[in-house]
């Protein structure tokens, strides 16, 4: 059953931003206004990505630098090697809803 995360008014195109939801961490991102939902937590040393610096699709982790692609969750350049997960998204309105 797909969770409500956010609201399409609450970022503009090439914006994210993090939401703690049901215990998880998201870094929900709009992408050329596609919108995108990946863990927050990165993989290397657990900082959040949403601190980080989004470029056009992926985020660059404010710690050691490790770029994850948003929409698919793999990473893109180290230190980090392991995915951060992603989730499918649906739009309902200007509601943003993931299956977590």
């Amino acid at each position: 059953m797909a969770t409500e995360i956010a609201s399409t008014q609450d970022l503009a195109i090439g914006e994210m931003m993090g939401v703690e939801k049901d215990g998880t961490s998201l870094l929900v991102a709009n992408v050329d206004g596609s919108f995108y939902a990946i863990n927050n937590i990165c993989t290397h040393m657990r900082c959040k990505l949403s601190e980080g610096v989004l470029t056009g699709d992926t985020v660059q982790c404010p710690c050691h630098g490790s770029i994850f692609n948003v929409k698919t969750g793999a990473v893109e350049k180290g230190p980090a090697n392991s995915p951060v997960s992603s989730y499918p998204i649906e739009i309902e309105g200007d509601r943003i809803m993931a299956e977590l």
